[in-house]
């Protein structure tokens, strides 16, 4: 069923490549975002999230000039997909980082809320694992890293998504609206497979990372699962692909590389160190873009 979406933070490097998915998958989109998006069919209303009036407004207006046409004032909406953020320190000051993505979500989910949108769909991050941008060399406490994970990030961003997770599941119990929050892993644009080559001869580059990625185009494909799965209520899922970013089984690869991190439950061949079962199993995500299809193994 195609759906009436806005989309915020559609400009960036993860939304420019799924909204185009969303479009091709027949529903409608409009872009909320501080810069355009060259995207046919796709209007950008320049937003800022930050201010709650704005916030209200953007998602309650016309996609477009033909809307006027009805009548009727402004369709309802059936989702917003909540991208937009400061996407990693050391872009703004930490506390600019902070305040921005954890007001903006709020103004956010309170709008949609508050104006009867049922479906919330919000970026959250691989950073909440807390390695990502730590101070120092900082392991794990676990494998494989899973939703129910003890988040524990240090820096301003990934904390800002861990404060994200709790508004989201704090406005899901008050309000019954379905919100899901996707950890995102890195994301890899098409063009970019070729930095893994280099992934590959340094693995500890990509311990920070967990060893794990997701394509833009698959992130397109899990956004467009979400919309379509309701009921779930408040629910975090891991969006990531299938397999780690090395060549070989993921468990003797992890006792080598991280060894301090103990592996609790097991994991299958070449699973990606973050698990994304739970999207498998739970929304049907089948994998389209795995990096050996783009790489030649050495």
């Amino acid at each position: 069923m195609t759906k009436r979406i806005v989309f915020t933070g559609g400009s960036g490097k993860a939304g420019r490549h799924v909204i185009p998915y969303l479009k091709a998958k027949g529903h409608e989109v409009l872009n909320i975002d501080l810069v355009a998006l060259e995207c046919p069919g796709v209007n950008t209303l320049i937003t800022d999230l930050t201010e709650s009036g704005q916030a209200f407004n953007a998602l309650s207006v016309h996609f477009g000039f033909e809307g006027f046409e009805t009548g009727k004032g402004p369709a309802p909406v059936d989702a917003v997909v909540h991208f937009a953020a400061v996407p990693r320190i050391l872009m703004r000051p930490d506390n600019t980082t902070f305040a921005v993505n954890t007001v903006s979500t709020y103004n956010v989910i309170e709008a949609a809320v508050k104006l009867g949108i049922r479906k919330i769909i919000i970026a959250s991050s691989e950073t909440t694992y807390g390695v990502c941008f730590a101070e120092g060399d900082k392991d794990f406490h676990a494998f494989p890293l899973t939703e129910g994970y003890d988040v524990d990030p240090m820096d301003s961003y990934g904390l800002s998504k861990v404060v994200n997770e709790k508004t989201a599941r704090a406005f899901a119990m008050r309000s019954g609206a379905d919100i899901y929050a996707l950890r995102i892993g890195n994301v890899i644009e098409p063009h970019e497979y070729d930095r893994f080559p280099a992934f590959l001869a340094d693995p500890p580059s990509r311990k920070r990372n967990a060893w794990s990625y997701i394509d833009a185009r698959d992130l397109g494909q899990i956004v467009d699962l979400c919309l379509a799965r309701d009921g779930l209520g408040f629910q975090v899922f891991n969006a990531v692909n299938d397999t780690i970013t090395a060549d070989g089984d993921t468990q003797p690869f992890l006792a080598k590389w991280a060894p301090g991190t103990p592996v609790t439950e097991d994991i299958q061949g070449n699973e990606a160190p973050i698990s994304n079962r739970k999207i498998r199993e739970v929304l049907g995500f089948r994998e389209e873009h795995d990096w050996r299809k783009y790489v030649a193994l050495p």
